[in-house]
């Protein structure tokens, strides 16, 4: 598990290695009134892979990869971690829409949305599903498509996890022989005001091969400014769009021409620390105003000044294109944040289970600082992006406007509330977990 704070004791765990264990299992809780939880990566914080006294239905032995380029789709098994999907790609010179930390599980990444740097280009995740092998809340199996339980199929993105457990996932595969430039930096923090205008110029000509994150660190009392630029293209058009970043560097980078899969693990170093860990996210809409940044970034570089060597927290500003993820309408998919803004995602680390309460105090009065400066911009999707956002959303919070029809398909694929496990689509505030 990803987390220390979200490994529960259970009664049972379960290594299935079939879609057949997987319905046995469900079939059995699902009639005796078991709870359950289904692992993927595990890198949910917010408890949704585990569960207290019941059965963990572990995929992480279900992770094939099957490549097709003659159709240009790749299958993947409900365990496979991101970084098995990448790597078979490349073998292909091919690429999917996946997120930007490899290790994280194929599951809950693309039921919930999923973003990556590929997503200007192509879309979101759910956006390049194309099938998808689900077994259901009395332990039946099927399949949901386009043109096979459509109404599954709209679900399933976006809120799969209420719906079953999707032991397989069939892709768009897209071209991707080149690599692509991609890689750290680092500012000094008087350059703020230089990043403000460079990201504000960025956003009215931000193109679909490129990506930026932006944001802080802040580890042992000490707060740097980080930047993750991506191309994918060549180094002398990147290093023509990020030059007024790169001239700004305090020497200390990691940036130059890699596999675009290798692009996938720079952030990986996020998910592989010990101890207890929070994720928790929100959205902006640009401009940003220079008084409300030098704002959170004074907010943020206090937020672990009680706690000095037990924790360190990490905030990112995610500029990635969006202009194909609005082509599609919000009522499209569950999906229901689609709008002209990005992504902010914020994770807290530390070790001391006393503070557990006190942390999340802190990041969300964060998150919040963000939200409210977000809202009076945006009117556009629901603002909130459903894999970043744990206890403090609710279904209609994640849903919107999708909420009622999630209910009505609710009644007919799980009319006992089986899965309820990630944000309850039944209850009116709060997590379930």
């Amino acid at each position: 598990m990803y987390a220390d704070n979200t490994m529960l004791i259970k009664g049972a765990i379960v290594r299935v290695t079939s879609v057949e264990d997987v319905s046995t299992v469900v079939e059995f809780a699902a009639k005796r009134y078991v709870p359950f939880a289904v692992l993927s990566g595990g890198y949910s914080t917010n408890g949704a892979s585990s569960t207290y006294g019941g059965i963990v239905i572990d995929l992480g032995r279900m992770n094939k990869v099957d490549v097709q380029p003659s159709s240009s789709t790749i299958s993947v098994e409900g365990g496979a971690k991101w970084a098995d999907v990448n790597t078979a790609a490349a073998q292909h010179g091919l690429a999917v829409v996946g997120p930007t930390v490899s290790q994280l599980g194929v599951g809950g990444t693309t039921l919930g949305g999923g973003i990556g740097w590929l997503t200007g280009k192509y879309g979101l995740v759910v956006d390049n599903l194309i099938e998808a092998q689900i077994v259901l809340a009395d332990g039946s199996i099927t399949t949901a498509s386009e043109t096979e339980n459509p109404d599954l199929f709209w679900a399933i993105r976006g809120a799969g996890q209420d719906f079953g457990v999707i032991t397989r996932f069939t892709f768009k595969a897209h071209p991707q022989k080149n690599d692509v430039y991609a890689g750290m930096v680092y500012l000094e923090p008087d350059k703020l005001p230089q990043l403000v205008d460079y990201v504000n110029d960025l956003d009215s000509k931000l193109e679909e091969d490129q990506g930026l994150f932006f944001g802080f660190t802040n580890s042992n009392g000490r707060t740097n400014i980080v930047l993750i630029l991506f191309y994918n293209g060549p180094q002398d058009q990147a290093e023509k769009i990020f030059s007024p970043l790169l001239s700004l560097d305090s020497g200390r980078k990691e940036i130059g021409m890699m596999p675009y899969y290798k692009a996938n693990e720079l952030l990986n170093r996020t998910a592989d620390s010990a101890g207890r860990k929070r994720l928790s996210g929100t959205s902006v809409t640009f401009p940003l105003d220079m008084g409300f940044f030098q704002t959170v970034y004074q907010h943020f570089s206090h937020v672990l000044d009680d706690y000095p060597g037990d924790g360190e927290a990490l905030l990112f500003f995610e500029m990635l294109p969006y202009n194909k993820v609005v082509e599609v309408p919000n009522d499209a998919t569950a999906y229901a944040n689609r709008g002209p803004y990005y992504n902010v995602c914020s994770i807290f680390n530390w070790h001391d289970a006393k503070i557990d309460s006190k942390v999340r105090t802190l990041q969300q009065g964060l998150m919040n600082l963000i939200r409210e400066e977000h809202i009076k911009k945006s009117g556009h999707g629901v603002n909130m992006y459903a894999n970043y956002t744990g206890f403090e959303a609710n279904a209609k919070d994640l849903f919107g406007d999708n909420l009622s029809r999630l209910k009505e398909l609710k009644k007919q694929y799980d009319p006992r509330n089986v899965f309820r496990k990630w944000h309850d689509l039944l209850l009116q505030t709060g997590s379930s977990v």
